[in-house]
């Protein structure tokens, strides 16, 4: 499978983004204290998918300081 020069490119390419998707994604649930997210989101690996869900529909929002 990765002999090929394309297939390495692409498995390349998803470990890339997952990574990014997963560092965001861990960093602000560590941040809402969602220790549940966090330990799913360490396990598991979904290429980004948890990850995005997490980030965009389940992460609380900040309000602005003052």
């Amino acid at each position: 499978f990765l002999n090929n020069p394309a297939n390495m490119t692409i498995y390349m390419f998803l470990i890339i983004w997952a990574l990014c998707w997963k560092g965001v994604a861990l960093w602000k649930a560590a941040r809402n204290e969602s220790k549940v997210w966090y330990i799913v989101m360490l396990v598991a690996n979904t290429v980004g998918i948890l990850e995005i869900i997490y980030i965009f529909f389940f992460s609380k929002k900040k309000g602005p300081k003052g």
